[in-house]
């Protein structure tokens, strides 16, 4: 047997797209139905620290004067116009406002900041705990839209898109067993892509999920908004490129989750392939997206972070030079990571190396000893005389690596997420292989393509965010639209 009920828009997936577009549309006071597959709402939204936005009241209030033009032309050339510049377009106008349309509905926000040193001031940060900032504000859309109305199912997976004629009118959908048809006038995808879908990361980038790249912080990413799309005829558009970057040591026991060893495997030192050479400019680690494709080109999928005795004492006793976002924030003291230490080598991890000598220490990762020593000598020379010769690191970061011990983490290649799918307009309309939009069918987040040429674009940070909200923003006011409502 098949339940019906009737709905105005139909909204799938719980995520920052989802939510975004679920309110807007309630706003403009139309009936809607959110359906999650999971038991729980967010996403893989609930990990991310802060979204991307230019031109917003905290930028100018901070006297922050990038501007949406120079935010524009920055997107488009780092992706080499293979983006959707009216796409990009729309995003980058949208996103002031969309800032104070959360802090409307009560998301705080610690106010914009960089990446990396004078880097853009896009990336508004959440307020909240530094492992769960995202999480905070989720809550407060969930709640939010739970007042205002919107139906959310949870444990509800959307299976197919229902389509007469030419227009999308509703979806089916299963609950505990049981089949739903959700008619509706107009759906908006927002399922968050396809991470977790094994087939689809080997036939798209070549790659083994769980062997040459991993995905951190997905659950249940099957690419089902995707390929539900593509049966009703919309186009392909950026398929294969993930948000990656490199992380360490990832694996194996006697590790604490987001604990300091991963801070130290983040610190500009040295770092070598499985042949033991440099194949990296450290100092550009802050930029995650370059340190990820650097690492992704290694046939093994992994790299080593080598540093000695004097390094781990600056850490432990003054505090981290680089950061990854604002859980460790330059200048941390790792008080903690002798003991983390301590407990992964009792736990013999296989992934953390010391040793009394470079020689003892190649042997251990595997690595010709000549190699690893003449590396170690040569970016030793460099660091002394002040430049270095080879890759142009920049000389802040050069230190030299004298011991008396050696330490190596090994650090993996892994991914926050895929990065299109879906070919959409600058409105969120999903279109056909001509181009022509598919009436009554919506997306947005990463679901869809258009916005990034082959790498995710760290100079607008928060991008991936950013975009989720503010795409399914425009969704939810171009689908009113459709419906004949309105916002007032």
């Amino acid at each position: 047997m098949v339940e019906t009920i009737e709905t105005d828009i139909a909204v799938i997936g719980s995520g920052a797209t989802g939510l975004a577009a679920a309110l807007t549309a309630t706003e403009g006071r139309a009936k809607v139905t959110l359906l999650e597959k999971m038991r729980r709402t967010g996403g893989t939204s609930s990990f991310a620290e802060g979204m991307f936005a230019v031109e917003s009241d905290m930028q100018r209030q901070r006297y922050i004067g990038i501007t949406r033009d120079e935010v524009f032309k920055m997107i488009m050339d780092y992706g080499h116009w293979w983006a959707n510049p009216r796409l990009v377009r729309a995003f980058v106008d949208e996103s002031a406002g969309t800032i104070a349309w959360l802090q409307k509905f009560g998301v705080q926000f610690e106010g914009p900041m960089a990446m990396w040193p004078d880097g853009n001031r896009t990336w508004h940060v959440f307020k909240g705990p530094r492992k769960a900032r995202a999480s905070v504000a989720i809550k407060t859309l969930v709640a939010k839209a739970r007042e205002m109305g919107v139906d959310i199912w949870l444990a509800t997976e959307a299976k197919k898109l229902i389509k007469e004629g030419d227009r999308i009118s509703g979806v089916i959908a299963e609950k505990e067993g049981k089949t739903w048809q959700v008619n509706a006038k107009a759906v908006i995808i927002g399922t968050g892509g396809y991470a977790n879908n094994k087939e689809w990361i080997k036939k798209y980038t070549g790659l083994d999920v769980g062997v040459h790249v991993f995905p951190i912080g997905n659950v249940g990413k099957m690419g089902d908004g995707i390929r539900m799309a593509w049966e009703v005829g919309a186009a392909e558009e950026g398929m294969g490129v993930l948000h990656i970057m490199r992380v360490g040591p990832l694996l194996g026991p006697g590790l604490k989750f987001m604990g300091q060893l991963e801070s130290a495997g983040f610190q500009p030192n040295l770092f070598v392939n499985q042949q033991g050479v440099r194949y990296f400019d450290e100092g550009l680690l802050m930029n995650f997206t370059y340190d990820g494709n650097a690492v992704a080109r290694l046939k093994e999928g992994y790299s080593y972070a080598i540093f000695d005795e004097a390094e781990k004492r600056e850490w432990v006793e003054r505090g981290t030079m680089t950061s990854a976002g604002t859980i460790t924030p330059p200048g941390t003291r790792l008080t903690e990571f002798e003991d983390e230490w301590k407990a992964a080598m009792e736990h013999e991890n296989p992934n953390i190396f010391e040793a009394d000598s470079i020689e003892a220490l190649a042997t251990q990762i595997g690595v010709e000893p000549t190699v690893l020593k003449a590396t170690l000598e040569e970016y030793n020379r460099f660091c002394e005389k002040g430049h270095d010769d080879l890759f142009a690191k920049d000389p802040k970061y050069l230190r030299p690596l004298k011991g008396p011990k050696f330490y190596a983490i090994r650090c993996f290649r892994v991914f926050l997420g895929t990065i299109g799918g879906i070919r959409i307009n600058h409105k969120m309309e999903v279109v056909d292989k001509e181009d022509r939009p598919i009436p009554g069918l919506y997306a947005g987040g990463i679901d869809v393509g258009g916005v990034y040429g082959d790498s995710y674009d760290v100079y607008a940070a928060g991008g991936a965010l950013g975009f989720a909200v503010n795409s399914g923003r425009i969704a939810g006011k171009n689908a009113l639209k459709y419906i004949g409502k309105q916002l007032s």
